[in-house]
């Protein structure tokens, strides 16, 4: 059912158990940890009353619900220092800094690219209201760069050839375990976990997806790789690379608890290639490691390096 205004449900026998985990159960788009704070912060009772997340429902209980509305996003532009690699009338590329969030959304209403972009210059209409100019994304704590249109032609010609597959977009990636082949590719459908909404995985039913990779260097006990992205689907390196049994680095999503420190997953979108939405002119552009990456595979030359002879 969609959940969009107060809603009374009585409890029978299907539903009897941990209030958050048995509405969970009831209310598929809603997740448990949504459901788990309606209940603490009171927007749910039961019988009238206030209860706790572990509350056993019972047959017969009333349980009254009071959807939290989502908190409207005010799109402004701020003035956020920008890494701009290259800029003309139609095309702006950017190196985003690991933490900074692409767009603005419910959990990240402002302080993005697209509201320091905004200040920076006028951008495409095409994606949408809250993603002006964005061609394509990359994660919160990935680093690197992306191309931006700033008219609505340029979009329509950047997208076409993310589309086509004409762009050049490779990434550098920190993973656990010694990968013995130079270089592979994985080929497997990506989709919503099953098991947990917040994660991607390999699906049967899932989108085509296709990441190209090789080996940069080895360690004891890690392997640096060059990602070559055949496809743009969510998460698509962190969940290929743990497909096949080398999880990213710092990957707090994916990877082993047991990782390497840092603020997130070590990937950085190193080169972007494409033609020019106007000229026609084949363009490149590279980014070199950031400092805490450059930092990390330092301290793995001293610490974690191949032992020789």
């Amino acid at each position: 059912m969609a959940l969009n205004q107060p809603t009374d449900l009585t409890i029978d026998d299907s539903l009897t158990g941990r209030i958050d985990k048995e509405l969970a159960g009831a209310l598929p788009e809603i997740s448990r940890s949504q459901l788990k704070k309606w209940v603490t912060d009171g927007n749910i009772t039961v019988n009238g009353e206030t209860v706790k997340p572990k509350y056993q429902l019972q047959v017969g209980d009333q349980v009254h619900i009071i959807p939290e509305q989502p908190t409207k996003i005010d799109l402004a532009p701020e003035k956020i220092p920008l890494d701009i690699v290259y800029e003309d009338d139609d095309v702006l590329v950017v190196n985003k800094p690991q933490g900074m969030v692409v767009h603005p959304s419910v959990g990240h209403p402002n302080h993005t690219l697209v509201n320091a972009l905004l200040y920076h210059s006028p951008l495409s209409h095409i994606n949408g209201e809250y993603r002006p100019g964005i061609v394509h994304r990359i994660d919160k704590d990935t680093s690197g760069l992306l191309m931006v249109a700033k008219n609505d032609q340029a979009h329509r010609s950047l997208a076409a050839q993310l589309k086509a597959k004409t762009t050049q977009r490779e990434y550098v990636a920190l993973v656990h375990g010694v990968i013995k082949e130079e270089r592979g590719t994985i080929d497997a459908p990506l989709g919503r976990s099953p098991k947990d909404r917040k994660k991607q995985a390999v699906v049967a039913d899932g989108r085509h997806a296709v990441t190209h990779f090789k080996v940069l260097k080895r360690y004891q006990h890690y392997t640096l790789v060059a990602c070559q992205l055949e496809t743009g689907r969510t998460h698509q390196i962190r969940v290929h690379m743990k497909y096949i049994g080398h999880p990213l680095a710092g990957d707090p999503l994916y990877g082993p608890r047991k990782t390497l420190k840092g603020n997130g997953q070590y990937l950085h979108a190193r080169l972007l290639g494409f033609k020019h939405p106007v000229t026609g002119q084949e363009m490149v552009f590279e980014a070199p490691l950031p400092t805490w990456f450059d930092q990390m595979l330092k301290y793995l030359d001293q610490m974690d390096a191949v032992k020789q002879g």
